[in-house]
């Protein structure tokens, strides 16, 4: 690309448009959306944006349910010169607080239903709000319907923020991890070339929109390609084999394929027109691997990204697809396993942190200069906080997690949040959250909890009392009791301890 150009991650995807008709997404009641009706849209909404006060820089936070409308806001947010900040639809008002007033946003995009609600916390940042509901209605689609197409793409630099993500670490609350026009951009056409993406591809596209693998691995990959999507709003196995004649990928989190799994019609011959099935997010399991493989001829390709870095690594599309690793480094990325304490590299095979470095790691945490210092090396090596090894082939396994995060259902959880609400508990002394191996969502986010001699408490009324207080898919599968947490001579809890006690808990039969 030459110095002059604009490096909007919209310019990227839509200025070389060679064919405006050509099918971008197709709905399940029957829509069809072209590329130049993406464009046309976009442009409607950037307007509004900003009619509405939004500049180049600003954050547009969004929490709405997944609709063709959503994803075509980010691109016209991103298409303004702002900044995406999506946020799980299962956030209650308590943790969005956090998220607002943190990020400051200039707008606030919700469902109507929480339009009341979020009111009161976007003033405290004085943010507009803006409704928009599973069905593409409300205050922003109005709006939006009632502004001209033409829209000049702002211009933007590489290393211009396109994208706000919050994650989990070990300390404090969530961190917004800062990702750049340029960190999306190389990442998606890097992908597009390793997975074989061309305009003949069909995704079914069945993740979630507020998180790194269906907003940018999924949608960015696919409209790169000029491939096509048939979206829908969740995950629904035996839709999704019906579909398989009518499409060649599908990307999912290791819950889709035990889920699919279930199913009597998955099969070689429902499969037969697919060519790809990837899986990340969370480890898959090698036995769901083996399962997959031997039930429909497909070897599922495993790859291993986070929120910071996008996608670091990936099995090959030609070659073995090992099951229980996450593959090689992909073009232009550097991985390296180093001695936790020392930072000293490690020979194959020999477990330590794993560090990445390449054009897909982000530019940092949202006003924590100092956390985000302590996260590179001198060298500029991301520190994943995820365990790992290389083997003598040089494919990356993960083994485990430095930091203390749970990943369950794709979803990151942050323990420290749980424990947190669980202490103030009446009746509870302390807990540890751990995440217990589970087949069908990789990790079960599990409570062990110290309960006060005499105190009445069982699984059920603690869950009742977390219920509203925190989002769905952090909520404990299963509470468990002990008299004490298990601690080192320097007072840590041992949750490895913990881990291993109950590591057969989701255990099947």
């Amino acid at each position: 690309m030459t110095p002059t150009a604009n490096a909007n991650l919209f310019s990227r995807l839509f200025d070389n448009l060679d064919d405006p008709s050509r099918l971008a997404i197709e709905t399940l009641d029957g829509r069809h959306i072209s590329y130049g009706d993406l464009v046309a849209r976009s442009g409607q909404i950037a307007n509004f944006l900003v009619t509405r006060g939004v500049r180049p820089g600003d954050r547009v936070a969004v929490q709405v349910e997944k609709s063709v409308q959503n994803l075509i806001l980010y691109l016209a947010v991103v298409r303004a010169g702002a900044v995406y900040l999506p946020l799980n639809t299962a956030y209650t008002l308590n943790e969005l607080d956090y998220f607002i007033t943190d990020a400051e946003p200039s707008m606030v995009v919700c469902d109507p239903a929480k339009a009341e609600g979020l009111r009161a916390i976007a003033a405290k940042v004085n943010a507009t709000v803006e409704t928009l509901d599973a069905d593409g209605k409300g205050s922003l689609s109005e709006g939006a319907d009632a502004a001209t197409t033409n829209f000049a793409t702002v211009p933007r630099g590489d290393d211009d923020l396109a994208a706000i993500l919050y994650t989990s670490g070990t300390t404090g609350r969530s961190k917004g991890a800062m990702l750049s026009h340029d960190n999306l951009a190389s990442n998606s056409r890097t992908l597009v070339d390793y997975w074989r993406f061309t305009d003949k591809d069909v995704l079914i596209h069945a993740l979630p929109i507020y998180h790194t693998h269906g907003l940018f691995v999924a949608s960015n990959v696919t409209l790169f390609a000029r491939a096509a999507m048939i979206f829908l709003p969740k995950l629904d196995p035996e839709l999704i084999i019906k579909l398989m004649p009518r499409a060649t990928v599908l990307m999912g989190v290791p819950t889709f394929y035990t889920r699919l799994l279930q199913s009597p019609n998955l099969t070689k011959e429902s499969t037969s027109h697919m060519r790809l099935f990837i899986s990340g997010s969370a480890p898959l399991l090698a036995d769901t691997h083996r399962e997959w493989s031997a039930r429909t001829g497909h070897a599922v390709l495993e790859r291993y990204g986070m929120t910071e870095t996008n996608m670091n690594t990936s099995n090959p599309y030609d070659g073995e697809r090992v099951p229980g690793a996450v593959g090689f480094p992909l073009p232009g990325v550097s991985a390296r396993v180093v001695d936790s304490e020392s930072g000293k590299p490690l020979a194959a095979d020999e477990i330590g942190m794993i560090e990445v470095k390449g054009p897909n790691v982000f530019k940092g945490y949202w006003r924590m200069p100092e956390k985000t210092r302590s996260e590179f090396r001198d060298d500029g090596f991301f520190i994943t906080g995820d365990l790992g090894k290389i083997d003598a082939k040089g494919y990356v396994h993960i083994v485990g997690r430095g930091k203390d995060l749970v990943i369950s259902g794709g979803f990151n959880v942050y323990p420290k949040e749980i424990e947190s609400e669980i202490d103030a508990i009446d009746g509870v002394v302390e807990s540890a959250v751990i995440g217990v191996a589970h087949a069908d969502f990789g990790e079960g986010v599990t409570a062990v909890v110290v309960p006060q001699k005499g105190a009445k408490l069982d699984e059920a009324s603690i869950l009742q009392a977390l219920d509203g207080r925190l989002a769905k898919f952090k909520m404990p599968k299963r509470v468990l009791f002990e008299d004490d947490l298990p601690r080192n001579t320097m007072g840590k809890v041992q949750k490895n301890v913990l881990r291993d006690k109950y590591k057969a808990l989701y255990a099947k039969g």
